[in-house]
């Protein structure tokens, strides 16, 4: 619960850093229990819910205005991207019981995996490595490795094959 309270006023200290302070986002998260690979990028308009439910894997990016509703926690793999406005959700409520209890499933987004902008990504959903989930596309079921979806609801689209012609950038 403390630490809970402290995060309030702590979330300032990434929305109020500078666009190109990745380091400062990445010390300020691990500060508050978050696991943040050595070079993650994390936009300072990300909301985070709770950092000690955070792990980002090396070179994993988020982008700006991403909501991660992070009750349960949320596994983002190396080199994975969530882009802006995306949101991953883990956190709902057991509508099946009349108090409606809180549920915290986990999300996981593999590595070299795409949440593309405005997405969701609901809880309990493992979004498979090098999988490519669609603009504004809902999902509610997990997402195979290596296969785009897209769609409300999401639903298969193709499989990505990369293109081994492609010269790396780093």
């Amino acid at each position: 619960m403390a630490l809970r309270v402290l995060w309030i006023p702590g979330q300032y200290l990434l929305r109020w850093s500078p666009r190109p302070a990745f380091g400062w986002r990445r010390f300020v998260l691990r500060l508050f229990g978050a696991r943040v690979g050595e070079h993650a990028h994390v936009h300072n308009s990300t909301r985070v819910t709770m950092p000690w439910n955070l792990v980002l894997g090396e070179w994993a990016g988020v982008g700006e205005d991403v909501l991660i509703y992070n009750l349960g926690p949320v596994d983002i793999g190396p080199r994975a991207t969530v882009s802006h406005r995306a949101h991953l959700c883990a956190g709902t409520h057991d509508y099946r019981q009349p108090d409606l209890p809180l549920l915290k499933p986990a999300v996981h987004v593999g590595a070299q995996a795409w949440v593309c902008a405005d997405a969701f990504v609901g809880p309990g959903v493992t979004v498979g490595e090098g999988a490519v989930v669609g603009g504004a596309a809902v999902v509610t079921r997990d997402v195979p490795a290596w296969t785009i979806v897209a769609g409300n609801p999401a639903r298969h689209i193709k499989d990505r094959i990369l293109d081994t012609n492609v010269r790396s950038h780093r």
